[in-house]
Order: C-alpha cells, then structure tokens, then sequence
C-alpha cells in the first residue's frame, strides 16, 4: 500500500478497522497516506479514531478531503494533519487557545478556555485574555464561524473564580462583574456565527457564556445549570435574559428558581442546546459534533451569514413589522456583493462557489 511519511519520528497507529486502514504510520508532521473502501459521500472530513502505541503526543487526526485519483485503479489519497493534545502540564500554557483552522474548515477559529486547575472559571486573567480574543475576531473579516470550547475533558466552565472573588473587596466585585457582563455581550454581538461545545460541566457562569453563542452542542453527559440562587445572588452574566428567550419565562424560572442541574440530553430536549451526542473516550464529542456543524457553516457566503444573524438577532427583539423590515435592510446588503454574482454564476455552471466575502 502506498503511504508518505516523514522518516523521522514515525508512530504507528491502530485504527478504526471500518476505515480498511492498512500499515498506517504517521508523523509529528503533515502526511498523506492512502486509504481503501472510502466512499465519497462519507463527506469531506473522516474521524480516524486511534490508540497511540508509540507516543501520547498526538490526539486525534484530523483529515482532509479526497483529491482525485490520476489513474482510475489507484486508491482515493486524502491528505491527513496531525492535532496535538493539549496538555495542562505544559509549563506557561496559555489560559486561552485560540487556533484558525484549515483544510476543509479554512474560515473557522476555535477558542479554547485552557485553566484546568480551576475547572476553567473566568479569573481577571482569563477575562482579559477573552476579550483580547473577542477584539480580534470582531475585525477579522477572514472567519465565517468560531467555535468555543473547552481544552480539557470533563469541564466546559465553572464560571467566575470564586477563589479569586472571595479575595476582592466590595468596591472591586461591582467593576469585575460589569467588565464580565460586558464581554459577554459583546461575544454575543460577534458578526460571525458562534457554536459552544460543551463537553462536561458548564454551570453558573459558565452556562452564561454558552447562552451567548448562536448555537449549542452538548455531550449526553454534560451538567448545565444555571445554579447561582445556591449562593444567594443570581445570574449576572445575562442568563436570566438568554435563557428566557431560548425556553420561555416559565420554564427559564423553575431552572432558575430551583438552581437545578440538566443533563445534555435534557437541555436538548429542552430547546438549551441544538444537538446532544453520546460522549466518546477522548471526552470531546460536543467539539466533534461542532466541527461538523462548522464544516456546514463555512462554505456558505460570508457576508449573507453576517447578514442573516443580524437580521434574526435584531428582528427577535421588536414587533413583527420592524423586524421584517430590518430583515429587508439586511437582504439590502447583500445584493451589491460580488459573492452574490459568484453565487448565481456557479449555480448557472453548476460547480461549487468560491465565495471571497467581497
């Protein structure tokens, strides 16, 4: 079988046999390696799942789409690329990771909330951190779709740093929580569609940073809660309003009132989340199940996308007749547009679009 490696630093893997992989070796590095009794409408993207039998550098492999074969017996080649696990032993890791991704989801940044030893609550920190990130996202007008998430299994966020908190004065809580509610709503007021993958616990403030994304993936396992009546304070971070508007007053009341704890599979059946999934052994299948969501997401036009969640954003707060309007204003936007051109052209050809966001 044809493979391409690098010579240095090979690691064998066992692979999932449903993939017909056979001697699959890869490196540190991009490879490409050949594979048989793939079929095309299996999409762009495979999940190789894999056991490390040689290091425990590597975590998953994330592989691209199928390139045409030059000679009509040869085996579909699919160019792979390594994704290293992250690890919260490495020393001065940052608390916040942010990667643009390539390949098939050339267009999408993930954000990833990396403080670990403290279930990923939001320290002074980590709040700087994340509206540092928000700043660069909000201009660059290269991304179709973010996607957050946690860095480590088991946890999405506890919220605030309660640690930290106890140690601020009075005159110091009002300021934290004002610059907390802050960046919330402008992560909510991102152009870019955003997806929360939350793959274990989101509760507090947690559960009011995923209320600000446009969707939501959950584990079957996850706890989610909005749970700060146990403290004696309430949710300040905007979830009394997100989530009344996801659910309804009623039912946003009894979460609220009783500070109770959902599964995943509930909150989906609630109207929480948008997808619900069975947890896997890596602990990241929310992430999984967002990539593929992304992976929808990115060829779309960039500028309709923008547009479209403006439209819903702002047309959900009035009356009917202004939000159709808005809705007009919106669609205004996107008719001067080369991508629109571009859009009808390939539709004319019947090829795929290669939208530009011009």
């Amino acid at each position: 079988m044809s493979r391409y490696t690098k010579a240095d630093n090979e690691i064998e893997l066992d692979t999932d046999p449903a993939l017909a992989v056979e001697n699959l070796k890869v490196t540190k590095e991009d490879f490409m390696v050949t594979l048989q009794d793939i079929k095309p409408s299996f999409g762009f993207w495979y999940r190789i799942k894999t056991m490390i039998a040689a290091s425990s550098k590597l975590r998953q492999i994330r592989v691209g789409p199928l390139f045409r074969s030059r000679q009509s017996q040869q085996l579909p080649v699919v160019s792979c690329t390594c994704i290293r696990k992250h690890s919260s032993t490495i020393k001065d890791a940052p608390e916040l990771v942010v990667e643009n991704l390539d390949g098939a989801l050339t267009g999408a940044v993930v954000i990833g909330l990396n403080r670990p030893n403290s279930r990923n609550a939001f320290s002074r920190n980590l709040l700087t951190l994340f509206e540092d990130a928000i700043k660069k996202v909000q201009f660059d007008s290269n991304i179709r779709v973010l996607i957050l998430r946690s860095m480590h299994p088991g946890m999405f966020s506890a919220g605030a740093d309660l640690k930290e908190r106890a140690t601020m004065t009075p005159a110091e809580v009002g300021p934290f929580v004002s610059s907390l509610r802050a960046s919330l709503r402008a992560f909510q007021n991102l152009p870019v569609p955003t997806i929360c993958a939350i793959d274990g616990v989101a509760v507090g403030g947690g559960m009011e940073v995923s209320l600000t994304c446009d969707m939501r993936v959950a584990s079957d396992d996850a706890k989610m809660g909005l749970v700060e009546t146990k403290l004696a304070i309430i949710p300040g971070g905007g979830g009394t309003q997100n989530i009344s508007r996801l659910v309804g007053p009623s039912l946003a009341k009894e979460l609220i009132f009783t500070g109770r704890t959902i599964s995943g599979k509930e909150a989906a059946r609630l109207g929480l989340v948008n997808h619900s999934v069975p947890q896997n052994t890596e602990g990241d299948a929310a992430y999984q199940r967002a990539l593929l969501l992304a992976q929808e997401i990115v060829p779309q036009g960039p500028i309709a996308l923008r547009a479209a969640k403006q439209a819903i954003n702002s047309g959900s707060e009035v009356d009917l007749s202004t939000a159709l309007s808005i809705e007009q204003l919106c669609y205004a936007m996107t008719i001067p547009t080369k991508d629109r051109l571009e859009g009808l052209t390939a539709f004319k050809e019947k090829r795929k679009p290669n939208y530009t966001g011009e």
